[in-house]
C-alpha cells in the first residue's frame, strides 16, 4: 500500500537521509526508531512534503506517485501526519476546523453531514477522554501537551486516512494517556489502512503493537525486525546498532 524507494533527503545542500527503502502493507503497523538526531521526523517531513526539504526518489501510496505532490495533495491523497509539536491557531475552532478539512476532501457537506459530523465528533472526543466542550475550543490554544496530542488523534478518527504516520505522539503523555490513544488507533486499524509510528522510546510500542521495527541511524535504516527490537533497545541502548 506504501512503498518508499531510494529516498534521499536534503536541506541546504547537506544530507540527511541516503537512498533509504520503506514497505507497508495495508494493516501493518510499523515503528522507525533511533536516537535523537537520526532523521527521524525529517523522514516524516519529508513523506509530507515538507517545502524546505530536497527530496528525490519515490513515494507511493496505493500505486500513486507522491513524490510530486504538494504537502495538500498527499493529504487528499490519503497521508496523514501526526506531529510532534503541533502549532496553535487562534481564531480557529476544532470543529470548524476538521470540518472544513472533510469538505475539502468529499466537497461541500448538507446540513444533515454536519448534524452527523459534528455528533461524531463530540462522541469520539469523549472517546479520547476529552468533554465535549473540546470541539468548540481555539485550536491548541491553552492546550497542554495531552490535549494537543489527542486533538492530531480525534482529525485522524475524523479523516480515516490510508497512511497514518505518528510522530512522537507519545511525547508528553502519562501513561494513561498513551493507553488511551494507542487503544483507539489499534480499534482503527480495519486492515485497509497502515501506520507508522516515529519514536525514540520504546514505551509506546508495548501499547500498539507493530509488524516490524526499523532502526535509523547516519541517514538510513540500519536494521529491521519484530517487536523484539523494541526490548533490545530498551536493554541496551542504540549502540550496538551504531556500531554496525
Amino acid at each position: 500500500m506504501f512503498e518508499v524507494s531510494n529516498l534521499t533527503v536534503s536541506i541546504e545542500d547537506k544530507e540527511i537521509l541516503s537512498g533509504l527503502n520503506l514497505s507497508i502493507k495495508p494493516g501493518e503497523v510499523h515503528a522507525i526508531m533511533g536516537p535523537n538526531g537520526a532523521g527521524k521526523s525529517s523522514l516524516a517531513n519529508a513523506l509530507m512534503g515538507h517545502p524546505s526539504l530536497s527530496v528525490t526518489g519515490s513515494i507511493k501510496l496505493s500505486s500513486v506517485e507522491l513524490i510530486n505532490y504538494s504537502v495538500d495533495e498527499r493529504a487528499r491523497a490519503g497521508l496523514f501526519l501526526a506531529f510532534q509539536n503541533p502549532e496553535e491557531i487562534e481564531g480557529v475552532r476544532v470543529s470548524h476546523f476538521i470540518r472544513k478539512a472533510l469538505t475539502e476532501r468529499n466537497g461541500p457537506l448538507d446540513m444533515d453531514q454536519m448534524v452527523k459530523n459534528h455528533s461524531n465528533l463530540v462522541e469520539n472526543a469523549e472517546k479520547l477522554g476529552m468533554d465535549k466542550s473540546f470541539v468548540s475550543r481555539q485550536i491548541n490554544v491553552g492546550f497542554s501537551g495531552g490535549e494537543r496530542k489527542r486533538l492530531e488523534v480525534l482529525q485522524i478518527m475524523a479523516l480515516k486516512p490510508k497512511l497514518i504516520m505518528l510522530d512522537e505522539i507519545d511525547s508528553g503523555m502519562d501513561v494513561d494517556g498513551i493507553k488511551l490513544i494507542t487503544k483507539v488507533l489499534t480499534d482503527l486499524n480495519d486492515g485497509k489502512r497502515g501506520f507508522l509510528i516515529i519514536t525514540h522510546q520504546p514505551k509506546i510500542l508495548k501499547h500498539i503493537k507493530p509488524n516490524m521495527i526499523h532502526i535509523l541511524a547516519n541517514g538510513k535504516i540500519v536494521h529491521s525486525g519484530d517487536e523484539s527490537l523494541a526490548i533490545k533497545i530498551e536493554e541496551e541502548g542504540y549502540s550496538s546498532f551504531l556500531a554496525d
